[in-house]
């Protein structure tokens, strides 16, 4: 059977990134080969993908227009990294979050891979200069960094090293849209890139407030999820800015110095530590206890929401 797409996409570890990763590409019309050094590793994560793909489609929420059969029957496993790659145009390693094995791994790619294929990390922390300085196939080198869970939070972040090529930039632009999912460029590296940086802003104002009793962590969830999270699921902080007045400029007349003295009250870092921590963790464990099974079926819970929210975007851009 000829898959819908030309090319062959290597998804390198086959944890739950890299199983997230290959059905979004199944999804996407492309072969995949799953890559991973036990094999047992591999059947786990084809028989996971199999169960999920399944139940994805009798939900109505499987990606792209082939059927779960058709998707299954274009991802296969293997544990030798030179057969893995033959062929590849697009190589996605999403091995744990170590430097030290990503540089191996990427070492051992540099050697057999050709000048056409692109190079792609999954890291979240590490910067490309890290991961990719020396390698002779730099200029191929790129993060593309998921949301967890990538298929049903669509958004990647794509950081270039400073020696990658435009048209690698491009490339994976292209192939992140074409698979459904929504790629961002990073003009340059940062710590944290920038949806940790945005996610950790938030984390540390909130963490703060219930600190200097503001607020309860119960309902500092609330802030969040009725509130501005309502608003950022379909539109950012600068565009809110620009509706909220009459245009940008307009905004910042009007709230420039409101916003400055707000922040100018802000307090330090906060050390995430010592009662503050306690208290938040005792709120969030009423909630949801931190066990396994209570922690895995909210985590499902989210999934689904997720699932819920993914479906109602596409509708809402298609009308």
């Amino acid at each position: 059977m000829e898959p819908a797409q030309a090319g062959q996409v290597v998804v390198i570890g086959s944890g739950l990134i890299g199983r997230s990763w290959a059905m979004v590409f199944a999804g996407g019309g492309f072969r995949v080969k799953l890559y991973d050094v036990v094999q047992q590793q591999i059947t786990t994560a084809l028989e996971y993908i199999s169960k999920e793909m399944k139940e994805l489609e009798k939900s109505g929420m499987l990606k792209g227009t082939l059927s779960a059969e058709k998707q299954l029957s274009l991802i296969s496993g293997c544990t030798d990294l030179k057969t893995a790659v033959e062929g590849a145009m697009f190589i996605q390693e999403c091995t744990p979050e170590k430097l030290e094995l990503k540089k191996k791994i990427f070492g051992q790619l540099d050697l057999i891979v050709n000048n056409d294929v692109i190079l792609s990390s999954s890291t979240s922390t590490l910067l490309p200069t890290k991961l990719f300085t020396g390698l002779k196939h730099v200029k191929q080198c790129i993060v593309a960094h998921p949301v967890n869970p990538p298929y049903y939070v669509p958004l990647v972040e794509l950081v270039p090293h400073p020696e990658t090529e435009p048209s690698t930039v491009d490339k994976t632009h292209a192939l992140m849209k074409k698979i459904g999912q929504s790629p961002v460029r990073l003009i340059k590296e940062i710590d944290g890139f920038v949806l940790n940086r945005l996610q950790y802003a938030v984390i540390s104002e909130a963490w703060r407030l219930v600190g200097e009793g503001v607020i309860s962590p119960a309902d500092l969830d609330l802030v969040m999820s009725d509130g501005l999270g309502m608003r950022y699921a379909f539109i950012g902080p600068l565009e809110t800015m620009h509706l909220n007045a009459e245009g940008m400029t307009n905004y910042c007349e009007r709230y420039r110095e409101g916003m400055i003295h707000v922040l100018n009250t802000f307090g330090p870092v906060p050390d995430f530590s010592g009662e503050i921590e306690q208290q938040i963790s005792q709120a969030m464990s009423e909630k949801t206890p931190a066990d396994p099974e209570h922690l895995n079926a909210r985590r499902a819970g989210r999934d689904e929401c997720l699932m819920g929210l993914a479906k109602l975007k596409k509708q809402m851009k298609s009308n």
